[in-house]
């Protein structure tokens, strides 16, 4: 997968008179699985191109034609062998990205066609910051969006933003974003230390540090991470060549430095997680990806997950198209 990191109208008036179902309609036909854009050949290379696609839960792909494809650099030059990014709610239904015609950062919900703007600076890139720099992460019901900066002394703040009521809170730039609570009331962050060590810090909805530790290396050398509701419950996915590449999820709490023993999850030969999101109910998301005989990500399946005892569930799953430039799934 080329992960370039670093809404809008839909293409025509039938595309958009599409979106106007009932709310059980909307929430089955419109939740989006994931986003991506197509590629190109240039010489011996390829490049991103077309516009930006959604595939829909219910089965269709709708085009997002007015999202940027390629990004402004720092410089205001286009960069068009580079995409711009995107980012889907974990629920599906919001997206956001930079429109192409004000190259600012919008949010559509899928069910309602309805289109926001970011209030203030948060909705362009920041000056000397190119847009392949911006990386925005939305809480999973798509009520908060951070927007995560990378420029290149890290003292840019990053800024949590409430779509709701439009108050912007800063969060430290030297601070990377992994994600929200399922409420979207917390909001995890790492940062490196003097001491070559990891720190998490936890953030609440007005922007202020109710957690941070410097936390063990069995915390720091893992990934995915999520954060639970409490704000200090932090879950982790090993995979380790000592237990034979077995899957193991362990959990650690911020608020005591304590780190559970290790539970085996049971998922079939070939997936590898890429995600882990706890949800209200206090069980687990865990998103995986298989990949074909070339090592291309050909396959993302959804799974529920009991923390206790480390059984799956399969929720969703569907083929990645294949010749694609990039894609991103919900929470991405």
């Amino acid at each position: 997968m080329n992960r370039s990191r670093g809404f809008a109208l839909l293409a025509v008036a039938t595309a958009a008179s599409a979106l106007m179902v009932t709310p059980a309609q909307a929430a089955a036909k419109t939740e989006v699985r994931y986003g991506w854009v197509g590629a190109c050949a240039k010489k011996d290379y390829s490049v991103p191109c077309g516009p930006w696609h959604l595939a829909l839960s219910g089965g269709k792909d709708v085009q997002l034609k007015d999202a940027v494809v390629y990004p402004t650099a720092a410089g205001g030059k286009i960069d068009k062998e580079s995409s711009a990014p995107i980012s889907i709610s974990g629920d599906g239904r919001f997206v956001g990205y930079f429109r192409a015609s004000d190259r600012t950062f919008v949010v559509r919900d899928m069910a309602s066609g309805s289109v926001k703007v970011l209030p203030g600076k948060a909705a362009v890139a920041p000056k000397n910051v190119g847009m392949l720099n911006v990386d925005p992460t939305f809480s999973p019901d798509g009520r908060r969006v951070v927007m995560d900066y990378y420029d290149d002394d890290a003292k840019l703040p990053s800024l949590l933003v409430d779509l709701k009521t439009d108050a912007v809170h800063r969060i430290p730039g030297n601070e990377t974003v992994q994600g929200f609570s399922p409420d979207g009331s917390h909001l995890l962050t790492t940062r490196g230390t003097d001491d070559n060590t990891t720190e998490l810090a936890v953030y609440d909805e007005s922007g202020t540090e109710v957690q941070s530790r410097v936390v063990p290396q069995v915390v720091a050398n893992n990934a995915p991470i999520g954060l639970a509701d409490d704000g200090v419950t932090v879950g982790l996915v090993i995979v380790s060549p000592q237990t034979n590449g077995k899957t193991r999820l362990r959990t650690y709490d911020l608020s005591t430095d304590a780190v559970s023993d290790a539970v085996t999850l049971r998922l079939p030969k070939g997936e590898s997680p890429t995600k882990l999101v706890w949800n209200t109910s206090g069980d687990v998301t865990l998103w995986t990806l298989q990949s074909d005989a070339e090592g291309n990500t050909s396959k993302a399946v959804r799974r529920s997950l009991n923390a206790e005892t480390g059984a799956t569930a399969v929720r969703d799953s569907f083929r990645i198209k294949s010749g694609i430039w990039t894609w991103w799934l919900p929470g991405d």
